[in-house]
């Protein structure tokens, strides 16, 4: 790998799932990665906060590192980085936007002095071998970018998330004139966003939903609340936009989603005008005509702030009849049914809610089956590396390469941690590096691996069966117990014949230990897990976690 003429590309996330995003480049004794993302969890992970890449590579090569690198401002594309920055303290490029917002982001995790450097479309900066282009691309939050990279080997783009949207809300049209420039220069290797590879057509621009609000604002009679993401920074404008048009006044509610607002206010991404934001103090002063309250919670998350006001929990709102309720998104795969029930208790408290994208409330970020053909056009790759999707979305993107007419062997439908060898010749596989995921509960950051999780979800389905006994540690005999507490298994005081009959068990297994002679406890506890879990799945059907606490006196 040390061949400053040869380019080593190392996904370590963003292939075969949706969110995750990392990748490597590497050319002699330098490393340029490529946005740092996590992905929130799926319902298997019990207890899980967020999933973060495994970056043991970058790591075992920290001093190679020379920066990351973002594209833009999105969870799944710098949420990694408060974890990752601590065990790999380099400079971090990005837009003005993506960088305010994970400035908040460092602070909350307290890493105040990270070195964050701001790059704006068409500047070009140096970093080891590797001379980096920036170009605009359109996607739904503002100042998202890719990435041209002049590397030994040859150029390589990297399209971050994109549409193709001809009319965007702040008027900067993706770069199509850098595109064409660097297709007619000769692309070595496009890596481009798979994530709407199966969707036929284009993506509809972002102006539609402006529309819709348009019509919802002006019929609604009372209060209206638009959930949406907390960084789509053109959603919330357009909704200020119509709130000001039909004369009311926006209270933001969600601490993400007020960092988000305040800091696309100060850097001038959001244009609000005098008077049209209010403190949430004022949310009971105005009449509920004159208001509108935008909030975070379009997934269904469990504490989010319109979760909390579907289920009559929230301590400023209450949903009343009357009230409008517009979700302005899409379930991410995974939180249909969280979306579904808190649809419902919105309906059941009164509201009207008006969801789904056919009723012109959201339009994907994201390029459909088109707009990627016209980015393969237009840049013209000799070789071809299908990005941020799951397998299914990289193999679709693979068949439409072979469609605009770049060969089977020049596409590489790869998984995270496959590492891909290019010189000016001939592109191929060359080996794996570590890859995976790692889990972060709470503080810890990577403490959870699979036997835990097995336990959790045992103790989620089976519950648990608590068995603590007394023993003499001179005579060995049983002084106190066995005493069995169950949670989540069976309520105790509607099961007392069973605890009984499985104490009786447990003084049996005690007995036949002859405990006189055992000094290993560990023998007498694996003896009461093995007849105790016996008799209970006789008796029940059901295999509970058994623990048996054995003390001594």
């Amino acid at each position: 790998m040390a061949n400053n003429s040869k380019l080593n590309i190392i996904p370590l996330g963003g292939l075969g799932e949706i969110g995750k995003n990392l990748t490597v480049f590497r050319s002699g004794q330098d490393i340029i990665v490529v946005d740092c993302g996590l992905k929130f969890p799926e319902d298997e992970l019990l207890g899980i906060d967020v999933v973060i890449p495994d970056i043991t590579y970058l790591k075992e090569n920290r001093d190679l590192v020379r920066a990351i690198i973002l594209t833009h401002g999105h969870e799944d594309h710098i949420g990694a980085l408060p974890y990752v920055l601590k065990d790999l303290p380099v400079p971090v490029y990005g837009t003005r936007l993506s960088l305010g917002i994970l400035k908040q982001k460092l602070l909350e995790h307290d890493l105040p002095d990270v070195d964050l450097r701001v790059i704006k479309p068409r500047d070009t900066i140096k970093l080891g071998c590797f001379k980096i282009e920036v170009f605009r691309v359109s996607h739904s939050i503002a100042d998202a970018i890719g990435i041209a990279l002049h590397t030994p080997a040859g150029i390589v783009v990297h399209t971050g998330d994109f549409k193709i949207d001809q009319t965007p809300i702040d008027g900067e049209v993706m770069d199509f004139h850098k595109l064409a420039e660097l297709g007619k220069q000769g692309v070595l290797v496009l890596l481009s966003d798979s994530t709407n590879a199966e969707k036929p057509g284009f993506t509809r621009s972002e102006r539609v939903v402006g529309e819709s609000f348009d019509e919802t604002f002006r019929k609604a009679d009372g209060r209206i609340i638009v959930a949406t993401f907390a960084s789509n920074v053109h959603r919330l404008q357009q909704a200020i936009t119509m709130a000001e048009k039909y004369e009311r006044r926006v209270v933001v509610i969600g601490r993400n989603m007020e960092n988000v607002v305040r800091i696309a206010n100060e850097m001038g991404y959001l244009q609000i005008p005098n008077g049209v934001l209010v403190d949430l103090a004022e949310i009971n002063r105005l009449p509920p005509e004159r208001l509108v309250i935008l909030t975070t919670g379009s997934q269904g998350e469990p504490m989010s702030a319109l979760t909390r006001m579907a289920m009559a929990d929230h301590r400023w709102v209450e949903i009343v009849p009357g009230d409008t309720v517009v979700i302005s998104a899409i379930p991410i795969p995974g939180n249909e049914k969280l979306v579904a029930r808190t649809i419902d208790l919105l309906f059941k408290q009164g509201a009207e809610v008006i969801y789904e994208a056919a009723a012109g409330m959201h339009v994907s970020g994201h390029a459909n089956q088109e707009e990627l053909k016209l980015m393969l056009n237009l840049t013209r790759p000799k070789y071809f590396i299908p990005i941020h999707g799951e397998f299914r979305h990289l193999k679709k993107h693979a068949q439409m390469a072979q469609c605009v007419g770049i060969p089977p062997e020049n596409i590489f439908v790869m998984d995270n941690g496959q590492v891909l060898e290019f010189t000016r010749e001939k592109g191929y596989k060359n080996g794996r590096v570590a890859a995976g995921r790692v889990l972060v509960d709470g503080l810890g950051v990577g403490d959870v691996g699979n036997i835990v999780l097995r336990d959790r979800k045992q103790l989620s389905e089976e519950g648990i069966m608590i068995v603590v006994v007394t023993i003499n540690k001179e005579t060995g005999m049983v002084m106190a117990g066995p005493d069995i507490v169950s949670r989540g298994f069976v309520y105790v005081r509607e099961s007392e014949a069973l605890i009984e009959e499985s104490r009786d068990r447990v003084r049996l297994a005690l007995e036949k230990c002859e405990i006189r002679q055992v000094t290993e406890w560990a023998t007498i506890k694996s003896n009461i897990r093995e007849v105790l879990g016996k008799f209970v799945y006789e008796r029940t059907r059901r295999r509970p976690m058994i623990l048996p606490i054995v003390m001594e006196v």
